[in-house]
This record gives C-alpha cells, structure tokens and sequence, in this order.
C-alpha cells in the first residue's frame, strides 16, 4: 500500500448501529472504488465489511485523522444506482441505520471479507435416450419419481430441486445412474431452466383481468387481485409474467413463506422456457449468492424468493408479483424492520414498473388504497374449476372432553372423510406438544429463565423449549416448587394433535407439517409430493398449509382454535384470525369433490365469528375498516413504536420517559407509555415500548427524523439498545 498514492475521502455504511456513513480515504487515487461496491474497512477494533456511499466526499475531519480502507472486495457495484437509493429511503423510511440496512440486503456470503466471487459447482441430471438401458424395477417408487421429472424437463435438473423435492435421493439416483437411464452433468450456475408448457385455459373471469392487467401497458401501476382461494390467481400472475418475459425483462415473485415455494417452482418450471432463481431460507449460504449474483448479471429471468428477496438486483426487472400480499411475514420483526410488500410497491414506483399484489383475504390497507383508487382493484369471485367454497359451521366446545385438542364431534367429522378415502387437514397455529407444563397440585408453570414466557413442551413433553430465545431443558420428573408428580401438558400443539389422530387412526399415514418437522432439507417438497399424490390422507400443521396449496382430495378441514384472535390486545388480532380461518377454509373442496370445514371454539356466539361466517371475509373487512375509521387506527392513522433493552430492568423505562418528555412537546402526536413490553424480558434482556400516534403521515415522519438524532444524544442512550418501528403505512 506504501507504493499507492491514496484517493479522496469515501463515505462509507457500516454495519454498525449508528446513523450515517463514515468517512474513510480511498486507497488509490487514479482508480476510484465505485458507488455501491464492498470494501473492508477498521472500525474500533473490529474490520468489517462496508459499503460505498459516496466518493469525493468533503469530511468534517481532518485528513490526518482518516483511515484508508484496508481492501476492495468489488470491481463492480453489487448495488446499482436504482437499488441503492431504494435501500437508502428504506433506511430512512423506517429509520434504521443504513449500514445495518444494507447488510440485510446482502446475501450472507457476501457479507464476509471475500473478493472470490466464483461461482460454486452446481449438478444437475438428464436422461440418457437408450433402447438397451434397464427400467428401474417396479416397487422402486422413488426411482420411479425422479426419472418422471428428469425426462419430463427439456433441461437438465438441478440436483438442489430434486433435494429440496424428495429428500434423500443418493440411492435412488445412483441407481438410476448404473442402469444407462440418466447422467450427472455440471450447470452453469444455480438457477433453473425450465420448459415452456401448455397453458391452462381461462376462465371469463380470469380472462377479463388478465387483459385488464395488460391493457395497462408499462410503467408504475399498483393492481390489487382479490380473489377467493381457488380462482385461479396464480394464471392470472402466469399470463401478464409471460407478456414481460417476451419483452426480455425479467420478473421478481415474491411469497410469503418457505411452505408456498415448492408447488410454485414446479409451477413456473414447467410453463416457462426462462431462468429461475429462488431464494430462501433453506437454500445454502452459496446458493443464495449465487442465484443473488446471476440476477444481477440478468441471468435470472424470473426469481422466486421470501421477504429478503425484495432486494435482489435485477436490472432488467419489468414485474413485481406480491403473493398472499396480506400475510404478516412480509414483515421483519427484528433488527431491520421493514415491510417487504410496502417496500415492493415503492422498488415498483421507483422503477417505473407494474406491481400486482394478490390474496384471497387483503389487508385492510391494501382494500383502502384501493378504495381510494390508488390501486386499481380487480375481483375473481368464484373458484377456477366451478367449485363451490365449503361452507364453515361452529363446534361448541365448552363442557366438552378433549382428546388431545380434538373434540368428539370433530373426529367423528375427522372419520367420515377420511373412510371415504379422502384427506383431512388439521389445523392449528401452534407447533410442540403442549404451550405449557403445570403442576397440578399447586399451580407452577415451568418458566424460561431468560424470557417472561413459559416453556412449550416438545418431544411428546420429553422436553421443554423457549420458542423465544431457544433455551431447552428437560422435562422434570417433579414439582420444583412443592415436590409434587402431577406434572400435566396444558393445551395442545402439532406434536399432541397429531399423536391422538395416529392413535385413533392407526391405519391413516399421517403428515405434521410445522417448523420442527420439516427442518431438514428437502422434507417439506417429500412430504407435499406425498399429500399431492393421495399417499398422505391426514395433514395436521400450521400455518404453513394455511395457503397457496392446491389438494384435489382434501375435502375437509378442521380448525381447532380460532379463541384467541377474538381477545388479543393487538388491534390487528381480529384481522389475522379472519383472514387465517379464510385462507385454512379455502383449502377444502377445491376440485369436484364437495368440501367442508368445522371451526372449535369456546365463543361460538362471538360477533366477530358471527360476522366473518355469515357474510364472509368482505363483510367482516368493511366492518373492520369502519371501527378503524372511528379509532383513527391505521389505514386511517399513523403509528409508530418506539422500543428499548438493556440488561437492567430499570434503563429502558428511564430512557423512554426521556424521551417522552422530548416528544410530549409536540401537540399533533400523541405519546403513550412508556410501558414495559407485552413480554418484559426476552433473552435475558429487559424490554420497554413507548407508542406514538398522529392523525397525519405528514407530520409524524419528519418528527421521526428529528427524535431520530435527539434520542441518540439523550444519556440514557448508552445503556439501552433503542430502535424505531414504523407500522406499515401508505407509502404512495
């Protein structure tokens, strides 16, 4: 470094809670680092992985006083000029330092000191035509499966889809591979080719919103498709996605969860003649900057991806499709709190580009935005095949024996779809065995002793979790407050549910779909495939089969507590619950097959229970909007959450009543608590909220920027981790 003469001054973002960039010297001054690549920098005593912000920067430090960055990990940008002032206003817009920001953006592996950006070795398979080769043998299913798929496919097959679709696979393949039938070939990268197919023919309905949708042409067009489970969303997306991909743009699809993934890959796998990526949690660090790296390259046509995805550089991107737009995980709960479908309508704004956000149960905001005309809004009111929705009745439960959460009534419901041969699903919102053990003699509920919550029982209750900081232990054999042996589960979670139904239908094959279960790679694709092919009668599960799936045979599904969106201090409970029991509803009768789902409650006579089944979820979203209109409540209010921890109990209340005394002085916002959070203490670290409200967008924002700067000066500020949390808003 002595023998280069060092450049100007670069501001940098630096993945460190503090707002702004830093300034550092730039190590060469005849060869600019560019705007939006990664350098290595000192920062204390750590280095880190920065990003460029701007060049020629004129620092309020004297040159002397500068670092030069250590390294350039880039030639290039790995955010371009469009994608960095998106993450710019993200950072400003939901007022989270931008180093930290543009981190989340980054794929793990690209936030690592590393300038080898080589491209992993990524297998595939293709079949091997032959007149002599030998067939797999008849009960080989498994061999059976993977030859379909790969001679199916026009391309090669990643070996990473066929994992993620039937698990174990070494076996199987490396029989295949002996007997002539396929060959193992190397693929250019980790994207996959898929084949043009057939498309399905549309029904009236779907074929006037597609031309709508078309009709439009380019440029920024917000569109909201409401339509119920069964329309047949998915080929309306399908056809306005094949318009853009003939004009050589490509598209950014966005889901909610890891569950819909799957049905969706193989969906656009066989329809389209185009690249795809996909990104998710369950793809390998290299995968993801792979497939992260070919879209910004232009190599990915089409790229599939959860919440994180919103941010994948695609320079020629043309489409954005938000699926299931209303569900709650397109929000971060954590660290960088942003709204993956809010920051995909302003990416769409910014690019100039149509956004189609789709969903049978919309979120209030998006039905207002609508109202208002600033989406336009286009209904598909029946099911594609001509199947009529299942209608939804109540189970009382009070005064009922429970076994293992299921009532009597309801496995009597449970059996007569399943002996005449059709699938049940199960649903309830609440994985592990049991929330809680208790003693029986004298009250004690096993406790975490890092959070405010008790422990869930998992393992058949063989032992205790926290599903908030993952601390386990085992299950005790006695009462460690008074002795006692009369240790009892209360409640029910997946594992419980689904041990009754195994017992009570020993000959049923049974699959328990929730994050435990299907944790392993590939074991959510195997055990979908199996339900797809009717070897899998009854599902018990959560939310993750509460949408996107399409199951010919399942004719009746079975909710097993709906009671506790009905008495949640969340203002949005209620909302959640509808939309959920919406969404799990939906899945049943979707064929010819007549469908029907059974709702337990304790509150059968419930007016919100009473207004979401006799009038549907419309009905019950009017009703919503109007008492939100009255409480001034988002859509038609602005809320902010201001939130504190430290490791004392004390610091976060202190700091907060600070900086409520600051923000009392403004007379448009209101200002209520501070309170201690709804759980106090997670992980060990004590929590305070302090929530704030303002009938105008206009006004709470810029105070927002300016308590932004004051907070971090006030003196409690060293000892608490303080952020800010913006409630998704009307961004337009």
């Amino acid at each position: 470094m002595s023998s280069v003469e060092i450049g100007p001054t670069l501001r940098v973002a630096v993945p460190v809670p503090l707002y702004g960039g830093f300034d550092y010297l730039d190590l060469d001054a005849t060869d600019a680092t560019p705007i939006g690549s990664r350098v290595l920098v000192r920062f204390g005593k750590r280095r880190l992985v920065g990003v460029v912000l701007e060049t020629e920067v004129k620092s309020d430090l004297p040159r002397e006083r500068l670092r030069p960055i250590e390294a350039r990990l880039d030639d290039a940008p790995v955010f371009d000029d469009e994608l960095l002032g998106l993450l710019r206003w993200a950072a400003g817009y939901y007022h989270h330092p931008i180093g930290e920001a543009l981190a989340t953006a980054l794929p793990v592996a690209l936030r690592r000191a590393k300038t080898d950006q080589t491209p992993n070795r990524h297998r595939g398979w293709q079949a091997v035509p032959s007149d002599t080769a030998n067939e797999p043998v008849a009960h080989a299913k498994r061999q059976h499966e993977l030859l379909d798929v790969i001679r199916t496919g026009v391309h090669p097959v990643a070996h990473s889809h066929l994992l993620a679709r039937f698990g174990s696979i070494h076996a199987p393949l490396k029989a295949l591979e002996r007997r002539g039938l396929i060959e193992e070939v190397d693929l250019p990268g980790a994207l996959e080719q898929g084949s043009a197919g057939t498309a399905p023919a549309l029904t009236d309905m779907q074929r006037e919103a597609v031309e709508q949708l078309i009709s439009r042409g380019e440029g920024f067009h917000p569109t909201l498709l409401e339509g119920v489970t069964g329309s047949g969303k998915t080929e309306v997306y399908c056809r306005q996605m094949a318009e853009v991909l003939a004009a050589n743009r490509q598209v950014l699809f966005l889901a909610p969860e890891i569950g819909l993934t799957p049905q969706l890959i193989e969906r656009l796998r066989t329809r389209f003649d185009a690249s795809i990526g996909v990104l998710h949690s369950q793809r390998s660090d290299g995968e993801r900057a792979d497939v992260w790296r070919a879209a910004r390259a232009g190599d990915a046509d089409i790229v599939i991806g959860t919440r994180s995805a919103v941010f994948t550089p695609m320079p020629r991107l043309g489409l954005i499709v938000v699926d299931e737009e209303h569900d709650g995980s397109y929000k971060q709960q954590d660290g960088f709190r942003y709204h993956a479908r809010d920051v995909a309508l302003r990416r769409a704004q910014q690019g100039d580009i149509p956004i189609v956000l789709g969903s049978a149960t919309p979120a209030l905001e998006s039905l207002h935005n609508a109202d208002r005309s600033r989406f336009a809004h286009l209904k598909l009111p029946e099911r594609a095949t001509g199947a009529a929705m299942p209608p939804v009745r109540v189970i009382d439960i009070r005064s009922r024996p429970l076994l293992g959460g299921l009532s009597d009534p309801m496995l009597a419901h449970i059996e007569r779809h399943l002996t005449a041969g059709n699938q049940v699903m199960v649903f309830i919102n609440r994985r592990g065995y049991a929330p809680a053990l208790s003693c029986h003699d004298c009250g004690w509920i096993a406790p975490c002793e890092r959070c405010d919550a008790p422990l869930t029982l998992h393992g058949g209750g063989a032992r205790l979790q926290c599903h908030h900081c993952g601390a386990h232990q085992n299950t005790p054999a006695q009462c460690p407050s008074c002795g006692s042996k009369q240790l009892i589960a209360l409640g029910a979670g997946t594992e419980r549910v689904a041990g009754a139904l195994r017992s009570r239908f020993p000959d049923v094959r049974l699959a328990r779909f929730d994050r435990d279960s299907v944790a392993r790679k590939g074991r959510l694709e195997s055990q979908l495939a199996d339900v797809a092919s009717g070897e899998t009668q009854l599902l018990v599960g959560t939310q993750m089969l509460a949408k996107g799936h399409d199951f010919a045979r399942l004719t009746c599904v079975a909710v097993l507590d709906v009671d506790g969106g009905l008495f949640s201090a969340d203002f949005r409970a209620a909302e959640h619950m509808a939309q959920l029991v919406t969404q799990v509803a939906g899945r049943a009768g979707r064929s010819d097959l007549p469908g029907e789902v059974w709702l337990q409650t304790r509150h059968p006579e419930h007016p919100l229970l009473h207004r979401l089944l006799s009038g549907g979820y419309d009905a019950f979203a009017r009703a919503a909007l109007a008492e939100r209109r009255e409480a001034a409540l988002p859509p038609f209010g602005y809320l902010c959450l201001l939130r504190a921890e430290a490791q004392d109990i004390q610091s976060p209340q202190a700091f907060l009543e600070q900086a409520a005394a600051t923000i009392h002085s403004d007379e448009q916002i209101a200002c209520w608590g501070p309170v201690p959070a709804p759980m106090q203490r997670r992980a060990g670290r004590f929590r305070a909220h302090l929530l704030l409200h303002s009938s105008t967008r206009a006004r709470l924002h810029p105070a927002l920027d300016h308590w932004q700067r004051v907070l971090g000066e006030l003196p409690g500020a060293r000892r608490v981790r303080w952020s800010i949390d913006v409630d998704p808003q009307d961004l337009l």
